[in-house]
């Protein structure tokens, strides 16, 4: 190894530390300001951190303010939205209570003002006292009084409440509001045949509508009295669900009931059905159910063609292929369902006293 070369190494390697020393600074450092540099350093580099985080903070505040000032630009276009829809909707059915009402030669809704509520006018002779009017608003089974209510807005809700000068105005309160006057238990048993009277058929259509509403009533209490676990399980729930599912099904017949167009292909079957039911003679009543579902009409099952030769009975398969079957309506069928429904309550709630009268 050759000395020389390694201690000109070792010169110019010094040679090279001593100029990168700058020019006029110290040689050498305390140790107090090497501490104090490291400190400078260390505060220099937390400056940095913060202002950085500082700045990612902002942004994110920035964006957080944007994207709730979009959401809050949503949530008012859905709530427009939804105002405009409600309002054609309410126009919509207030259209069709108009048409309603006339047909049936009830009086008009009353006109609405800007506010949006109904300017019916109270004659001053109409004046009613306060205690008279709320005694009046207890016995329709209203509010006495409203919170913020004076006593020309009560005066104005009676008379609202009241509608037209006749009872036949006013909705009955069930589970199927109508403005059939509804007659009491003692007066609802139908009989047979199904007249022709106007009145007398006026008397049966309200006969029926009390019948079923009866009906529709003790189903729902006594479904409202189960215990809670009963209502809770997955039984008592499909129980619940088949009772309003019976009872929305109904409204259409309850429609037909109000407008006294109940045609007599189902009348005088619905009419049979019920008589029976007011007897307890359950098995008639379905008898009369299965009658007017299915009827007479050939229904065939399997194979209707086993040869080349034609049947004489394979006609009448082709008799009624014309003619709408009474279960081809979907509001009618779902009505008659709800009956056989209401019959199956009906047999538990009112047994029989022949226990053969029981359905399966």
């Amino acid at each position: 190894m050759d000395f020389a070369k390694l201690m000109s190494a070792q010169i110019k390697k010094g040679k090279e530390s001593a100029s990168s020393t700058p020019p006029g600074g110290p040689k050498y450092l305390k140790r107090s300001e090497i501490e104090a540099q490291r400190q400078a350093a260390y505060r220099a580099e937390q400056e940095a951190e913060e202002k950085a985080r500082q700045e990612r903070e902002h942004r994110k505040r920035k964006a957080d303010e944007e994207e709730l000032a979009r959401e809050e630009e949503r949530q008012e276009k859905r709530r427009r939205l939804a105002e405009e829809s409600r309002r054609i909707r309410e126009e919509e059915e207030e259209a069709e209570e108009r048409k309603r009402r006339k047909r049936l030669g009830l009086p008009d809704l009353p006109a609405k003002s800007k506010d949006g509520e109904e300017d019916t006018p109270v004659p001053e002779e109409e004046e009613i006292p306060d205690d008279e009017l709320i005694e009046k608003l207890r016995s329709l089974n209203e509010p006495a009084r409203l919170f913020g209510e004076t006593h020309k807005q009560r005066l104005k809700r009676y008379k609202k409440r009241i509608g037209a000068k006749s009872l036949a105005a006013i909705m009955t309160d069930g589970p199927i509001p109508t403005t059939l006057q509804l007659v009491p238990e003692k007066d609802m048993k139908v009989e047979l045949p199904v007249p022709k009277d106007t009145e007398k058929r006026e008397l049966l259509f309200r006969q029926l509508a009390s019948y079923f509403t009866m009906v529709l009533k003790e189903w729902d209490v006594t479904l409202a009295r189960r215990d809670a676990d009963v209502k809770e399980s997955y039984q008592g729930k499909q129980a619940y669900a088949a009772m309003v599912q019976a009872r929305e099904n109904m409204r259409p017949l309850f429609k037909k009931l109000e407008n006294f167009d109940v045609p007599d292909s189902i009348l005088q079957p619905v009419v049979e059905i019920v008589h029976a039911a007011q007897e307890r003679r359950y098995v008639d009543a379905n008898d009369g159910y299965l009658r007017l579902s299915i009827g007479n009409a050939a229904w065939p099952i399997g194979v209707t063609m086993v040869g080349i030769h034609e049947r004489s009975a394979r006609e009448k398969l082709h008799e009624n292929e014309n003619s709408a079957h009474i279960l081809s309506d979907e509001s009618t069928r779902k009505y008659l369902q709800s009956i056989k429904r209401c019959l199956s309550f009906a047999q538990t709630r009112w047994p029989p006293v022949d226990q053969m009268q029981l359905m399966g």
